[in-house]
């Protein structure tokens, strides 16, 4: 349980509430960004060192994608107290991670095989985690805010296009794999 992997893992979980108190209470946007830079660094070498190392985990694979959830979350509140983003996003993005919650509950209930994720999967959440950041710096009224507004929606609404597809697929996926009984 204790690797270098699940330790990563582990501080990217701790990144979650500095960037919420940078972001919100401080409103020091580039601490934020350098918060959630690490964090996503984090995620990429967490998953390359545990394949490479031969130190995969059950924790790993559940703590992974739930700390990505809640990263994901934790920026929506701050963009969306923030008057970044509207709440036709949040319910959006929120909307799908229920219901996949939801349905892992129960396919885990059930013994059933969880979701697994995709490459696609993991390409829609790369592009919103690349998006909030531009859309925490878009609230800097300056040339760079600009830049970020159009860079931060153009990777929103990609990353919330393919967020939906996934999901819609990891969906059907998971409910055709449940008529045949394991």
């Amino acid at each position: 349980m204790l690797t270098i992997p699940n330790a990563l893992t582990f501080l990217r979980f701790l990144g979650i509430p500095l960037f919420l108190h940078l972001a919100l209470n401080v409103q020091a946007d580039g601490w934020a960004i350098a918060v959630l830079a690490v964090g996503g660094a984090t995620d990429y070498f967490d998953g390359k060192l545990a394949r490479a190392l031969g130190q995969t985990s059950r924790f790993g694979e559940i703590a992974d994608p739930t700390i990505d959830r809640l990263y994901i979350l934790a920026v929506l509140i701050a963009l969306y107290v923030r008057d970044a983003v509207p709440l036709w996003l949040i319910a959006t993005l929120l909307g799908r991670d229920l219901i996949l919650a939801l349905l892992s509950i129960w396919l885990s209930v059930t013994k059933r095989p969880l979701i697994e994720v995709t490459f696609l999967g993991k390409a829609a959440t790369f592009n919103l985690l690349y998006a909030f950041p531009f859309l925490l710096l878009a609230l800097s009224d300056s040339w760079l805010g600009t830049v970020a507004f159009v860079l931060g929606w153009a990777f929103a609404i990609w990353g919330t296009a393919l967020y939906l597809f996934t999901g819609f697929s990891y969906f059907i996926n998971a409910i055709s794999r449940t008529k045949v009984r394991p």
